[in-house]
C-alpha cells in the first residue's frame, strides 16, 4: 500500500488545492529524473509525489480518501470495523462464517452487498464453505512525462504520446497547460481484476531559445535598427503563430513594450494572453557615419537623464 498522500507531499490534511499543488512541483522539480539520472530512488520518490498528487488533485478521490472509503492506492478499503460502538468480533454461524459487528449477528455476505450492491454479482453470502470474494482490484496507474515544445503549449497543437502497449494516440492538450499539467487516459494503465488502471500524462513545456512566459503572457526582445527607431516603419516579428507585421512608431526607444494582442498561451477560459515585445535598438560597432552623427548629435547638449536630477 502506498504512503499516505500528505505526508509524502509534506502537507496538512486540510491543506488548500493551492498549497497542494505547490508542494507537488517543488518536490516533482527537485527530483524529476532528468535531474537525477544517476540516484533511481529520486525516480521512485518522483513516481510517488506524483501519484500522491494525482490522488489529493482530484476532489472526488480526496473526499473519499479522507472518508476512509479508499486507501492511498485508490482502492476500495475493506469495511471491517464498522458497529454500533461495541467492539466486533468473528463467530461461525449455521449458514456460514458470521461477524458480530456489535449488534446482531450479520452475514458478511449482506455487509458487502448493502455497501456494493446486490446486483454486482461480486459477493456470495457467508464464509462458510463458498466464501466472500474481496473487492477486486483495479490495475495499477501508468505515469509518462511529454515533452512539448514551446509554440505548440501556446497553440494548443495536438501532440502525440506512444503508451506502454505500444499503441500511439493524439493528445489534446487542455487551456492553461503549463509544466506540472497532468493530464488522466481513462483505462490505459495496467490491466487488473477490476478493470485497467489510468495512464496519468505529466506535460513539460521545454524553453525557447528567444521565447519566454509570464503567466499568460508571451515576451520578446526585437532587435531594430536605428533608423526603425527613429523613423518608425514595418517590421516583421516572429510569434508562436507564426511572422507578423508589427508597426514600429516613431522615435521608439530602446525598451519600449509594443503588445501583440491574442499571441500568448490561452487561457481556462478560452482567451489568449498576449504577446509582449521589447524593443532593442541594435548599434552597429563601428560605423563612421554614426559616429560623426553622433558628435554632431552631442553639441546640442541634450540630458535624457535630467529628470533623474543628475
Amino acid at each position: 500500500m502506498a504512503a499516505d498522500p500528505y505526508s509524502v507531499l509534506g502537507v496538512a490534511r486540510g491543506a488548500s488545492e493551492a498549497d497542494i499543488k505547490k508542494a507537488y512541483r517543488q518536490l516533482a522539480k527537485e527530483l524529476h529524473p532528468d535531474r537525477n539520472k544517476d540516484n533511481p530512488k529520486a525516480a521512485e520518490r518522483f513516481a510517488q509525489v506524483t501519484a500522491a498528487y494525482d490522488l489529493l488533485s482530484d476532489q472526488d478521490k480526496r473526499a473519499q480518501f479522507d472518508r476512509g472509503e479508499i486507501d492511498a492506492d485508490g482502492n476500495p478499503r475493506a469495511p471491517f470495523g464498522f458497529g454500533n460502538g461495541r467492539a466486533g468480533g468473528f463467530r461461525p454461524g449455521a449458514g456460514g462464517a458470521q461477524f458480530d459487528f456489535g449488534g446482531d449477528a450479520s452475514d458478511f455476505g449482506d455487509i458487502f452487498e448493502g455497501l456494493f450492491g446486490r446486483a454486482t454479482g461480486g459477493f456470495t453470502r457467508g464464509f462458510g464453505g463458498r466464501g466472500a470474494a474481496p473487492p477486486r482490484a483495479r490495475g495499477a496507474d501508468i505515469a509518462y512525462r511529454l515533452r512539448v515544445a514551446f509554440e505548440d503549449a501556446a497553440a494548443l497543437t495536438p501532440q502525440r504520446i506512444t503508451l506502454g502497449d505500444g499503441k500511439t494516440i493524439e493528445l489534446k492538450l487542455p487551456a492553461g497547460v503549463e509544466t506540472g499539467t497532468q493530464m488522466r487516459l481513462a483505462g490505459k494503465g495496467e490491466p487488473g481484476a477490476g478493470g485497467p488502471g489510468d495512464a496519468i500524462v505529466t506535460i513539460e513545456i521545454e524553453p525557447h531559445r528567444f521565447f519566454t512566459r509570464e503567466g499568460d503572457d508571451v515576451r520578446l526582445d526585437l532587435p531594430v535598427t536605428l533608423a526603425e527607431a527613429v523613423l518608425g516603419g514595418k517590421v516583421k516579428v516572429p510569434t508562436v503563430d507564426g511572422p507578423v507585421v508589427l508597426a514600429v512608431p516613431a522615435g521608439s526607444s530602446s525598451g519600449r513594450v509594443l503588445r501583440l494582442k491574442g499571441k500568448g498561451f490561452h487561457r481556462r477560459s478560452g482567451e489568449r494572453g498576449d504577446q509582449l515585445v521589447r524593443l532593442l535598438v541594435d548599434l552597429p560597432s563601428d560605423d563612421p557615419a554614426l559616429r560623426d552623427f553622433a558628435e554632431r548629435w552631442a553639441e546640442t547638449g541634450r540630458n535624457p537623464r535630467a529628470g533623474l536630477g543628475v
